[in-house]
Parts: C-alpha cells; structure tokens; sequence
C-alpha cells in the first residue's frame, strides 16, 4: 500500500455536525475488546461512534470514551432502541437505561432500529418527541425504513428525521433511498459498508484499490463518501480501524466512480424475517 496523508478528527468530512465515517461496534461484545476498539478508534481521530440496545455493549462503548483522551461533547454518540421496546413507555424507559450504560446525559443521535414488532408510527415517534425535547436526544433517526415509512415519520415528527441508516455499499447502493435522502434533507448512514468482506473479492473494486496502492475497504468507503453517505464500518483490530480511517484521504476520480457503479450486482447481507421490504 502506498503512503496516504496523515488523517485527523479535522479531516472528516461532516454531514451537519456527523462525522461521515464513524466506528461500528455490532458483534463487540467482549468487554475490554469493545473498550479499547472505541478508545483506540477515538485517539486515533474517529469522532462517529455507533452502537445499539440490541448489540448489549452499550456499557463497553460508554467505558471506551470515557477512557479516550477526547472531551465527550467532540464526540457524536449514536444509539438505536430494539424492535421489543418501542412502546411509547417503554422507549423512554429503556432510552434512560442506554444513557446510563453509556454513562453519558445525552445521546447525539438515537434511531428507532427497526420499523418491526412493538413499532406503533405515533407512540413510538411520540415518545422520541419527547426524549428530543428533553435534551436526551440531540437528533432523532430511524433505521431500515423505506420510503413509505420515512414518509410517515416525517409527517408525524416535530422533531426533523435527521438520518435513516440502512444497508449500504456497492454491492446495495439503495439508488432510490439515496436519491430520498437527497430530496428531503436527511442523511444515509451505511451500515455493514463492506458487505461483511463481499466488496473484498469484487475486481471493480480491486481495480480501483490497485490503482491507488489503497485496500478494497478504502475504496468502498471512499465510494460511498462520494455519494454522500456516511459510513460506520465495524472494526476491532488497531489496524483494521487505522485502515478504514484511511479512506478520508482516498479521492476517487470520475473514472473510479464509474467503475464502481458499473458493477452488476446487488446482494443484501441483512436480511432478517422482520424485515419491511
């Protein structure tokens, strides 16, 4: 690989005041790995931080920053309430838990993880209100939503739907989700940005990768910056989290872009019974 510019907490991009590359922390589960993954990945200059209820690290992910050398007000802190607790009551009670897991005051942005089982448009968004208006809740977001329901969302929020997160990556480039976010002000956060590995053996991608003397996963990362996505790769390993933060100073040309978007595939790595497509 090539040497790359020294990448910053300055040198990420922001959509409004969210870094579009965080660390994700799905599957962290072992406590002192997910503390030094988060600390690590924070001293290193990642500022985007995800996690959620259903991931049960929410107390790891919290221990992490308060060990970084990194005010907790530069960090922007997500969290996502499980498809069992978005009940009006229960999405206050359990948001308060995670806040106190994370041992923060506040959560710089909580989604709602599904629109599945206990999921009812107004009380659930009700109670999201409510944690906005508190302060709990700096931006409200929902995650796996289609059109349809992020229509309903926004009909219903006083709060703005400040991003949807979904599945994306070159091999799922969410065309019409993307071209959404677009046209009514709210960011796409990409989940499982790598295909969990699949973009790895795709010879678009290792086309583009060699060409800059980069990694496949920079290159995925850089496609989707390029469309406007931020990304939240998993990560555990130091140089797993080194590499992904690399991407940032990786420019695609028109002509890598191309080649990416070329690419005649499309396969969802996510996709559980509950699911609303």
């Amino acid at each position: 690989m090539s040497d790359q510019p020294q990448v910053t907490a300055d040198s990420v991009p922001l959509a409004e005041d969210m870094p579009m590359l965080g660390l994700g922390t799905w599957q962290n589960t072992d406590p002192d790995q997910c503390a030094e993954s988060v600390a690590t990945a924070l001293e290193m200059g990642y500022r985007h931080i995800d996690t959620a209820q259903a991931y049960e690290n929410e107390e790891y992910v919290g221990e992490g920053i308060a060990q970084a050398d990194v005010d907790r007000e530069d960090v922007f802190l997500a969290t996502k309430v499980w498809i069992s607790n978005l009940e009006h009551d229960d999405v206050i009670e359990t948001a308060r838990e995670s806040l106190d897991r994370l041992g923060v005051d506040y959560v710089d942005l909580l989604y709602v993880h599904w629109p599945s089982r206990t999921y009812d448009a107004p009380e659930t968004l009700a109670a999201f209100d409510e944690l906005y208006d508190e302060g709990l809740v700096r931006h409200v977001g929902v995650s796996n939503f289609e059109p349809r329901h992020l229509d309903e969302a926004r009909d219903l929020l006083d709060a703005p739907v400040f991003a949807n997160q979904v599945e994306c990556h070159p091999l799922l480039p969410q065309d019409t989700l993307r071209e959404y976010a677009d046209d009514n002000d709210l960011n796409l956060v990409a989940y499982s940005p790598l295909a969990r590995g699949e973009v790895f053996d795709v010879p678009q991608i290792q086309q583009v990768a060699e060409k800059h003397g980069v990694s496949e996963a920079q290159v995925s990362l850089a496609w989707l910056r390029e469309k406007g996505v931020t990304a939240i790769p998993k990560a555990t390993g130091e140089a797993h989290i080194r590499d992904n933060l690399a991407s940032v100073a990786l420019e695609l040309d028109d002509e890598d872009v191309q080649a990416i978007d070329s690419i005649d595939r499309e396969e969802r790595v996510v996709d559980p019974d509950f699911a609303p497509w």
